[in-house]
């Protein structure tokens, strides 16, 4: 078989004529997103009581932004971004160090992460997310044969990803800096690194994590918790005991929408990084394997995609690709096994549902830059294929 036509078996693309974008993906984070809307709204609306909408207006706002990012972002060829990688680097950095200035950073809940702009807050450690990945992809590209081949290609993209995660932990954001980390360890691996010194760095980055528990009560505490959060279930494991508490409520097909209990009176951040117990209460078993599944078709689209595109010879749209899907399916895992208590409590959000601006407005962009790349590999096979008739479509 051809590369072209394993590129095309590879998304699926198949009869006689061909959409510009990859449906399957756009319906699933679309979905994932109105269920969000729908659960955001569930879980806040007790919470302001003179303003039961406040949360709602927000999200929805959020959505808007994401939306008109979408539009602008799909329409930026990936040869820009792939010029850009360095200067956008900068720039996210550059916002990092930002907002650890005093007087400029606006901290809540002990931690300082966002930056006011009017009405809303920027959260640099979010874009990140995007932008490490865009830069690992063109680095990448440019040196797969030094990495592949030479431990100081290997080291110097690790040295830029530990500055990036070091300031976040300033802030201090101890979810997004295992996130980044290990997006750009898999990012690396894919790329062709050598197993043992994939090994090798794995270990640092787990011993380092390690230390940073063991410095930080706080981070300790939620270890032990995570561990047996029965054993304090009214201080430091209370959170997790009322997520599990909600999950037990919603049997199979969960107490109803609306109806439950635990975000009114017991689970704290009900809305933000906790709303996959509301989901569970509310919507039970079923209801939860549904998000699950979800993120699971974003996830294949996003490799799939990927693999197209590599099929077509682009290696920094296919290394972009398998970074943005790393990138959601790491954080959507963290988020749910934190819920599930399979993970010790993070402070991270789940993509495309929770109530966050600056984390839904990101994945909104993820999904134009994949949308993006199968556009272009689609664009790629029309021409290749048009003399023979052979127009695919999903």
């Amino acid at each position: 078989m051809s590369e072209m036509a394993r590129s095309q078996a590879t998304l699926g693309l198949r009869g006689p004529r061909m959409p510009h974008i990859d449906y399957m993906l756009l319906g699933a984070a679309m979905a994932l997103a109105g269920l969000g809307l729908v659960m955001v709204a569930s879980a806040s609306l007790h919470k302001i009581e003179d303003a039961p909408f406040f949360y709602v207006r927000r999200h929805l706002l959020a959505m808007g932004l994401g939306l008109l990012g979408v539009l602008v972002v799909y329409r930026i060829p990936m040869a820009v971004w792939r010029r850009s990688g360095t200067l956008l680097l900068v720039l996210g950095l550059g916002f990092l160090v930002l907002v650890l200035l005093p007087g400029v950073g606006r901290e809540a809940n002990g931690a300082t992460r966002w930056i006011p702009v009017g009405s809303l807050n920027f959260q640099g450690s979010e874009l990140m997310k995007l932008i490490l990945v865009v830069y690992i992809a063109g680095y990448l590209e440019r040196r797969r044969e030094e990495l592949a081949h030479s431990i100081w290609g290997f080291l110097k993209p690790m040295g830029l990803i530990a500055v990036a995660c070091l300031l976040i932990l300033l802030e201090p954001d101890f979810g997004t800096t295992a996130v980044l980390a290990a997006t750009a360890l898999g990012m690396l691996f894919l790329g062709g690194v050598p197993f043992w010194q994939f090994l090798v760095l794995l270990s640092l980055a787990g011993i380092a994590l390690g230390v940073q528990v063991l410095l930080n009560p706080e981070r300790m505490s939620r270890v032990t918790s995570f561990l047996d959060p029965w054993a304090d279930a009214q201080n430091s494991g209370y959170q997790l005991s009322q997520a599990l508490i909600a999950f037990g409520r919603g049997h199979w097909s969960g107490v109803g929408l609306g109806n439950g209990i635990q975000k009114q009176f017991f689970l704290p951040e009900a809305h933000t990084d906790f709303l996959m117990a509301v989901v569970g209460e509310e919507l039970g078993l079923i209801g939860t394997l549904v998000v699950i599944g979800l993120f699971l078709v974003i996830i294949w689209r996003a490799f799939a995609i990927g693999a197209a595109a590599e099929g077509r010879g682009s290696p920094f749209a296919a290394f972009t690709a398998f970074g943005l899907g790393l990138g959601i399916g790491l954080q959507a895992l963290i988020n749910i096994g934190v819920n599930l208590g399979m993970l010790p409590t993070k402070g991270l959000t789940l993509p495309f549902m929770s109530y966050g601006s600056n984390s839904l407005i990101v994945v909104c962009l993820v999904v134009a830059v994949l949308l993006r790349i199968d556009h272009e590999t689609r664009i790629w096979l029309s021409d290749n294929f048009k003399e023979a008739g052979r127009w695919a479509r999903v």
